[in-house]
């Protein structure tokens, strides 16, 4: 894809995003240089799933980006984002959270993470159900975790044409953040996002309260495998 390309893509996306809804790019599986295009206009999240891939952008593009895994992440893979990761956006377990916490006061710092809820029909996506969402934090662990700041809820919407679905599936989660907020994290603050909507459903994703929507193909055009 042609630089304006990318760059008009860019900020046709920006330009229909809400205030208080923040933009992150999903630039797994394509090139640096596509990366940094959208870097020189201005955009500075960007979302990975691999953590090879996103050692080799991380080493090559301005130090300034803040990078959000943003796919199923393996406990053994957590070492080695540690050292930059600004946010995990898909903890799907208490095994995985805790070591995000280990590997994050190896480098005494703190990582933001979002639990990825599963409300999709699919049964094949991760994440927590409500109940073990609700379970984890009842049993309290993550009190004692100072290196991982919970800050909030993700989920993926069913791979569907039924809007629908998708709405209320969007719904259920802005519901369940209330709820949660309300009983875990009523004065914390940074317990503030909700990212929910992609390329194909980000418009309505706004309209239940997303703070972050996950944008990769309508900016980049199709993945480069």
């Amino acid at each position: 894809m042609s630089q304006s390309t990318i760059q008009e893509r860019l900020n046709a996306v920006r330009s229909s995003l809400r205030p208080g809804c923040r933009l992150v790019a999903v630039s797994k599986y394509h090139p640096v240089e596509a990366l940094q295009q959208c870097y020189d206009e201005g955009q500075r999240i960007f979302g990975e799933s691999h953590e090879q891939e996103i050692r080799v952008k991380h080493e090559a593009l301005p130090k300034d980006i803040e990078w959000h895994f943003i796919g199923h992440l393996q406990t053994n893979k957590v070492k080695y984002i540690a050292p930059y990761i600004t946010m995990v956006e898909a903890v799907d377990s208490l095994r995985l959270l805790k070591e995000i916490e280990k590997q994050a006061a190896r480098h005494d710092r703190v990582i933001k993470v979002l639990l990825e809820l599963h409300i999709a029909t699919e049964a094949t996506k991760y994440g927590l159900t409500l109940d073990d969402c609700r379970q984890l934090l009842d049993e309290g662990e993550w009190r004692n975790m100072p290196h991982v700041q919970i800050c909030g809820l993700m989920m993926m919407a069913s791979n569907t044409d039924d809007e629908n679905v998708i709405r209320q599936e969007f719904q259920t989660a802005a519901a369940f953040f209330d709820e949660v907020k309300e009983k875990y994290f009523s004065d914390d603050g940074d317990f503030c996002e909700r990212s929910w909507g992609m390329s194909d459903d980000y418009l309505i994703a706004q309209d239940c309260r997303s703070t972050m929507v996950r944008v990769g193909t309508s900016i980049f055009g199709q993945r480069e495998y």
